[in-house]
């Protein structure tokens, strides 16, 4: 049943932005369905092609619709042990490494051309008081790094390194990450 929830979406919505997003996160090339479908038989990771087909019916009108969305990106979650629910804001350009073990905020407002390792956690501290994340663009986030907080701004250009805890803002231009010191102990 899902799948006639689908089609129904593409073929009746604009699909023009949907299509962009494709071509840029997915196929890397491009758009022509033919390349869609070529790349969707042969591909292992096609998180980024569903992930972005369920934020685009999540954001229509239909009910049905955002219900599908959200059994898309449930199966999502599960298949690649990933939390990344349909109501963050992330803009184009979404690159995982290793698309496994991420968790993103649903208060979280990304820019474009996000870049994130493995393990990342994009964290809000509490729910019950208003805010967001806030991550510009071009911002790469090295592996098993985290960013916790309440209204927390990351600028534009920004580096983070792997292993790093993030809980206050960082401007635009910079490269942070938690130092870290390895003690061996002899027994």
């Amino acid at each position: 049943m899902k799948y006639i929830h689908i089609i129904i979406f593409l073929l009746t919505h604009d699909l023009t932005e949907l299509k962009e997003y494709w071509e840029v996160e997915f196929i890397k090339k491009e758009f022509k369905w033919s390349r869609l479908l070529n790349k969707l038989s042969k591909s292992d990771n096609t998180y980024m092609m569903w992930y972005r087909l369920a934020y685009f019916m999540f954001r229509s009108e239909s009910n049905k619709q955002k219900r599908v969305a959200v059994k898309i990106n449930r199966k999502l979650n599960i298949r690649y042990s990933i939390d990344i629910p349909l109501q963050a804001e992330i803009g184009i350009g979404f690159d995982m490494w290793h698309p496994i073990g991420v968790v993103i905020t649903r208060k979280a407002k990304i820019g474009d051309r996000l870049k994130i390792g493995s393990n990342v956690v994009i964290g809000f501290k509490n729910y019950d008081i208003g805010g967001s994340i806030k991550i510009g663009d071009d911002v790469t986030i090295g592996a098993s790094s985290m960013i916790f907080g309440q209204n927390i701004k990351i600028g534009d250009n920004v580096k983070i390194g792997a292993m790093s805890f993030i809980n206050k803002d960082i401007p635009d231009n910079c490269t942070v990450y938690t130092k870290k010191t390895t003690i061996l102990k002899k027994f």
